[in-house]
């Protein structure tokens, strides 16, 4: 469980309860839907892999009225919600505010412990595959998963590809943490899936 942001935290502390808070997973979380009229266009990177994608479900997060980021799930074809670890498709991520590399990437491994499964040899592994991926981000910054199904992940940066992981279950167990039935934010992952909230 992450520290709440409280009025007597030091910027220091305000910050890395903010990093923990927000990088994946997020107690306390506020899921704002994006407004219909605001429809991004597919970023360019994902053309070759996701050709006629489009985008299937947005959602704004915050964590104490802090705008996080903006996520977006982008699907080629009709998307089955149960069945979504068989699809290709991509999760976006436009930061709204600085976070650390670093503990964008531990904070991605401790949320896929949550899930049924994980042993502490396989969770060290893939942080030390996500620990080169994730660089330290800033407003306006994207970063990009593209789930491959059976096959790898691979992760962009502002349009440039900065990792190919070739490890199905890391790309699986990656993609739900936003996606899987035992996320920590069930609001995030209704809005993107287009389910009815929790």
């Amino acid at each position: 469980m992450t520290q709440p942001l409280i009025p007597g935290d030091t910027p220091s502390t305000t910050r890395r309860s903010l990093v923990l808070a927000v990088t994946t997973g997020f107690a306390s979380a506020i899921v704002r839907a994006q407004p219909k009229g605001d429809r991004p266009t597919l970023p360019q990177e994902l053309a070759q892999d996701l050709s006629g994608a489009r985008l299937h479900g947005q959602a704004r997060f915050r964590y104490f009225g802090f705008s996080v980021y903006d996520a977006r799930l982008w699907t080629s074809s009709a998307l089955n919600a149960d069945g979504w670890q068989k699809q290709r498709l991509a999760l976006e991520l436009q930061y709204q505010r600085s976070l650390v590399g670093r503990q964008i990437a531990e904070r991605s491994v401790d949320e896929i412990r949550r899930q049924p499964g994980v042993d502490e040899e396989r969770a060290a592994r893939w942080l030390a595959a996500l620990l080169p991926v994730f660089p330290d981000v800033n407003d306006g910054d994207r970063i990009i998963g593209l789930h491959l199904p059976g096959e790898a992940i691979k992760f962009f940066f502002n349009a440039r590809l900065v990792a190919e992981i070739r490890d199905a279950e890391l790309a699986q167990r990656f993609m739900a943490i936003w996606l899987g039935p035992t996320t920590s934010e069930p609001a995030l992952r209704a809005a993107l899936l287009g389910l009815a909230r929790p």
